[in-house]
Protein backbone atom coordinates (compact mmCIF):
# COMPACT_ATOMS: atom_id res chain seq x y z
CA UNK A 1 0.00 0.00 0.00
CA UNK A 2 1.44 3.40 -1.01
CA UNK A 3 1.97 6.20 1.44
CA UNK A 4 -0.61 9.00 0.73
CA UNK A 5 1.99 11.70 1.44
CA UNK A 6 4.37 10.12 -1.06
CA UNK A 7 1.61 9.90 -3.66
CA UNK A 8 0.78 13.59 -3.16
CA UNK A 9 4.44 14.58 -3.41
CA UNK A 10 4.74 12.51 -6.55
CA UNK A 11 1.69 14.22 -8.12
CA UNK A 12 3.04 17.67 -7.18
CA UNK A 13 6.45 16.86 -8.60
CA UNK A 14 4.94 15.54 -11.85
CA UNK A 15 3.00 18.79 -12.18
CA UNK A 16 6.13 20.86 -11.51
CA UNK A 17 8.16 18.90 -14.09
CA UNK A 18 5.41 19.15 -16.70
CA UNK A 19 4.98 22.88 -16.13
CA UNK A 20 8.73 23.41 -16.34
CA UNK A 21 9.01 21.56 -19.66
CA UNK A 22 6.01 23.28 -21.21
CA UNK A 23 6.57 26.81 -19.90
CA UNK A 24 10.29 26.69 -20.78
CA UNK A 25 9.50 25.71 -24.36
CA UNK A 26 6.34 27.64 -25.15
CA UNK A 27 6.04 30.41 -22.57
CA UNK A 28 3.43 30.73 -19.88
CA UNK A 29 0.73 32.43 -21.94
CA UNK A 30 0.52 29.76 -24.65
CA UNK A 31 0.31 26.86 -22.18
CA UNK A 32 -2.95 26.33 -20.34
CA UNK A 33 -3.57 24.48 -17.12
CA UNK A 34 -5.18 21.65 -19.10
CA UNK A 35 -1.96 21.18 -21.06
CA UNK A 36 0.04 20.88 -17.83
CA UNK A 37 -2.49 18.41 -16.42
CA UNK A 38 -2.33 16.27 -19.59
CA UNK A 39 1.48 16.31 -19.62
CA UNK A 40 1.68 15.48 -15.91
CA UNK A 41 -0.97 12.76 -16.12
CA UNK A 42 -2.82 14.00 -13.03
CA UNK A 43 -6.38 15.02 -12.24
CA UNK A 44 -7.33 18.68 -12.35
CA UNK A 45 -8.17 18.51 -8.65
CA UNK A 46 -4.61 17.36 -7.92
CA UNK A 47 -3.15 20.37 -9.68
CA UNK A 48 -5.43 22.83 -7.87
CA UNK A 49 -4.72 21.19 -4.54
CA UNK A 50 -1.03 22.04 -4.96
CA UNK A 51 -1.36 25.21 -7.06
CA UNK A 52 -4.61 27.14 -6.44
CA UNK A 53 -4.12 29.24 -9.60
CA UNK A 54 -2.09 29.27 -12.79
CA UNK A 55 -0.18 32.24 -11.36
CA UNK A 56 0.93 30.08 -8.41
CA UNK A 57 2.14 27.46 -10.87
CA UNK A 58 4.04 30.07 -12.90
CA UNK A 59 5.70 31.52 -9.79
CA UNK A 60 6.78 28.01 -8.79
CA UNK A 61 8.11 27.45 -12.32
CA UNK A 62 10.17 30.64 -12.11
CA UNK A 63 11.68 29.57 -8.77
CA UNK A 64 12.54 26.17 -10.24
CA UNK A 65 14.03 27.88 -13.30
CA UNK A 66 16.26 29.97 -11.07
CA UNK A 67 17.53 26.86 -9.32
CA UNK A 68 18.06 24.77 -12.45
CA UNK A 69 19.09 27.44 -14.96
CA UNK A 70 20.67 30.28 -12.99
CA UNK A 71 22.30 28.44 -10.09
CA UNK A 72 22.91 24.87 -11.19
CA UNK A 73 23.67 25.51 -14.86
CA UNK A 74 24.87 29.08 -15.47
CA UNK A 75 26.69 29.74 -12.20
CA UNK A 76 27.96 26.18 -12.11
CA UNK A 77 29.38 26.44 -15.64
CA UNK A 78 30.98 29.81 -14.95
CA UNK A 79 32.78 28.49 -11.86
CA UNK A 80 33.82 25.31 -13.68
CA UNK A 81 35.14 27.06 -16.78
CA UNK A 82 37.23 29.83 -15.22
CA UNK A 83 39.21 30.66 -12.08
CA UNK A 84 39.84 34.42 -12.20
CA UNK A 85 37.08 37.02 -11.72
CA UNK A 86 37.59 38.52 -15.20
CA UNK A 87 37.50 35.13 -16.87
CA UNK A 88 34.45 34.09 -14.86
CA UNK A 89 32.56 37.13 -16.09
CA UNK A 90 33.56 36.33 -19.67
CA UNK A 91 32.73 32.65 -19.15
CA UNK A 92 29.08 33.67 -18.97
CA UNK A 93 29.27 34.37 -22.70
CA UNK A 94 31.30 31.23 -23.41
CA UNK A 95 28.52 29.27 -21.71
CA UNK A 96 25.91 31.19 -23.70
CA UNK A 97 27.80 30.48 -26.94
CA UNK A 98 27.44 26.75 -26.36
CA UNK A 99 23.80 27.20 -25.34
CA UNK A 100 22.95 29.22 -28.45
CA UNK A 101 24.27 26.39 -30.66
CA UNK A 102 21.95 23.81 -29.14
CA UNK A 103 18.87 22.60 -30.99
CA UNK A 104 16.88 22.85 -27.75
CA UNK A 105 17.83 26.51 -27.06
CA UNK A 106 14.75 27.91 -25.35
CA UNK A 107 15.81 31.43 -24.34
CA UNK A 108 15.33 33.19 -21.03
CA UNK A 109 12.10 32.23 -19.29
CA UNK A 110 12.33 35.26 -17.01
CA UNK A 111 12.37 37.66 -19.96
CA UNK A 112 9.66 35.76 -21.83
CA UNK A 113 7.36 35.69 -18.80
CA UNK A 114 8.00 39.35 -17.98
CA UNK A 115 7.00 40.29 -21.53
CA UNK A 116 3.87 38.12 -21.30
CA UNK A 117 2.74 39.65 -18.00
CA UNK A 118 3.28 43.38 -18.45
CA UNK A 119 1.44 44.68 -15.36
CA UNK A 120 4.36 45.66 -13.11
CA UNK A 121 2.28 45.11 -9.98
CA UNK A 122 1.25 41.58 -10.93
CA UNK A 123 2.84 38.91 -8.70
CA UNK A 124 4.21 37.01 -11.71
CA UNK A 125 5.82 40.14 -13.17
CA UNK A 126 7.32 41.02 -9.78
CA UNK A 127 8.69 37.47 -9.47
CA UNK A 128 10.43 37.71 -12.86
CA UNK A 129 12.01 41.03 -11.86
CA UNK A 130 13.28 39.47 -8.61
CA UNK A 131 14.81 36.50 -10.43
CA UNK A 132 16.53 38.82 -12.91
CA UNK A 133 17.84 40.87 -9.97
CA UNK A 134 19.33 37.67 -8.52
CA UNK A 135 21.30 37.18 -11.73
CA UNK A 136 22.64 40.73 -11.37
CA UNK A 137 23.62 39.96 -7.79
CA UNK A 138 25.81 37.13 -9.06
CA UNK A 139 27.40 39.54 -11.56
CA UNK A 140 27.93 42.13 -8.79
CA UNK A 141 29.73 39.54 -6.68
CA UNK A 142 32.03 38.61 -9.57
CA UNK A 143 32.60 42.29 -10.36
CA UNK A 144 33.47 43.11 -6.75
CA UNK A 145 36.00 40.29 -6.68
CA UNK A 146 37.46 41.62 -9.94
CA UNK A 147 37.92 45.07 -8.40
CA UNK A 148 35.08 46.97 -10.11
CA UNK A 149 34.22 50.09 -8.11
CA UNK A 150 30.55 50.65 -9.00
CA UNK A 151 29.36 47.07 -9.06
CA UNK A 152 25.66 47.93 -9.46
CA UNK A 153 26.20 50.02 -12.59
CA UNK A 154 28.60 47.41 -13.99
CA UNK A 155 26.16 44.54 -13.28
CA UNK A 156 23.36 46.37 -15.07
CA UNK A 157 25.57 46.94 -18.13
CA UNK A 158 26.73 43.31 -18.09
CA UNK A 159 23.16 42.09 -17.73
CA UNK A 160 22.13 44.19 -20.74
CA UNK A 161 24.81 42.34 -22.72
CA UNK A 162 23.50 39.01 -21.45
CA UNK A 163 19.86 39.78 -22.22
CA UNK A 164 20.72 41.30 -25.59
CA UNK A 165 22.73 38.26 -26.63
CA UNK A 166 19.84 35.96 -25.67
CA UNK A 167 17.41 38.01 -27.76
CA UNK A 168 19.88 38.05 -30.68
CA UNK A 169 20.14 34.25 -30.42
CA UNK A 170 16.32 34.07 -30.56
CA UNK A 171 16.59 36.08 -33.75
CA UNK A 172 18.92 33.40 -35.15
CA UNK A 173 22.35 34.86 -34.38
CA UNK A 174 24.14 31.79 -33.05
CA UNK A 175 27.33 33.87 -32.70
CA UNK A 176 25.68 36.32 -30.27
CA UNK A 177 27.56 34.90 -27.29
CA UNK A 178 30.92 35.46 -28.94
CA UNK A 179 29.94 38.98 -29.97
CA UNK A 180 28.76 39.81 -26.44
CA UNK A 181 32.04 38.46 -25.05
CA UNK A 182 33.98 40.85 -27.28
CA UNK A 183 31.96 43.81 -25.96
CA UNK A 184 32.42 42.47 -22.43
CA UNK A 185 36.19 42.53 -22.87
CA UNK A 186 36.00 46.22 -23.83
CA UNK A 187 33.84 46.96 -20.80
CA UNK A 188 36.24 45.16 -18.47
CA UNK A 189 39.21 46.99 -19.97
CA UNK A 190 37.41 50.30 -19.42
CA UNK A 191 37.09 49.34 -15.75
CA UNK A 192 40.81 48.63 -15.57
CA UNK A 193 40.20 44.87 -15.27
CA UNK A 194 42.73 43.63 -17.81
CA UNK A 195 43.64 40.10 -18.84
CA UNK A 196 46.52 38.65 -16.88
Amino acid sequence: MSNPATAQDSGRERIRRAAYELFSRSGTRAVGVDGVIARAGVAKMTLYRHFPSKDDLIIDFLARREQLWTRDWLQGEVMRRASTPRERLLAIFDTFSDWFQRQDFEGCSFLTTMLEVTDRQHPVHRATVEHLANIRQFIRELAATAGVRDTDSFARKWHILMKGSIMAAHEGDTEAGRRAREIGEVLLDSEGIHAG
